[in-house]
């Protein structure tokens, strides 16, 4: 039995897009049955390269048939989806689900500058719009498009912030490499903040030399107010 058959039933029975792994899960969770027989048990330790391979050509031939549905990987998902022509009857089938407002032109500015330059901070993202983006980025945030992704190694220590699976599943886009060209908008300079000063990798920040002892056993002078002069 084909492994791209196998895959092509998987696929089709599944409620929502599987990923390699998750599909890879599944072999070694049949092979683990008691009923299991050869063919499924030789399939258990299939590799995720084999299994991709197998959807590529799987799709290809979907593709090639020209039917009313296609097979499309969307964010590292795999899944069967209709062609787009055939949406009036499939509405009328189903019904039309509501859908979260678009979004508005700031929004899909912001989401396009840390698509391309993630990780980046609410700074760095306001340097290139301009403006103070703090609604818009509220509102990526609370759709999920864009989350905190770790945190930046300057003063201060701002977030980071990067886009999701949610946005490549929102443009239908397989990967962030899957982006259109956009050269002029990687090549726009940021100022980027002053580094932490560390003293040895992974040790504690060091002061700032304006706070440094010129010698080592000097004792630093403190000054008083004349209050607590008199009390001396």
């Amino acid at each position: 039995m084909e492994l791209k058959f196998i895959l092509e039933s998987l696929l089709f029975s599944a409620q929502k897009p599987l990923s390699p792994s998750e599909l890879r899960d599944i072999f070694a969770t049949a092979a683990a049955a008691d009923d299991a027989d050869t063919t499924v048990k030789g399939l258990k330790k299939t590799k995720e390269a084999d299994i991709i391979a197998a959807l590529e050509e799987l799709a290809k031939e979907h593709e090639a048939a020209a039917r009313s549905y296609r097979l499309v990987c969307v964010a590292g998902s795999w899944q069967f989806v209709t062609q787009p022509e055939f949406a009036p009857w499939l509405k009328a089938l189903v019904g039309v689900k509501a859908r979260p407002s678009r979004l508005s032109q700031p929004a899909l500015e912001t989401l396009a500058i840390i698509s391309y330059r993630q990780p980046m901070t609410r700074a760095e993202i306001e340097q290139i719009r301009g403006v103070s983006v703090d609604g818009t980025m509220q509102t990526l945030l609370e759709r999920g498009l864009v989350e905190q992704s770790g945190r930046a190694e300057v003063v201060g220590r701002p977030a980071l912030y990067s886009t999701t699976t949610a946005f490549l599943e929102y443009l239908g886009l397989k990967s962030l490499e899957d982006l259109p060209a956009a050269d002029e908008l990687r090549r726009i300079p940021i100022e980027k903040p002053e580094a932490l000063l560390t003293s040895d990798l992974g040790l504690a920040t060091s002061a700032p030399p304006e706070l440094k002892l010129e010698d080592a056993g000097e004792t630093a002078e403190v000054k008083t107010s004349p209050a607590e002069a008199e009390q001396v």
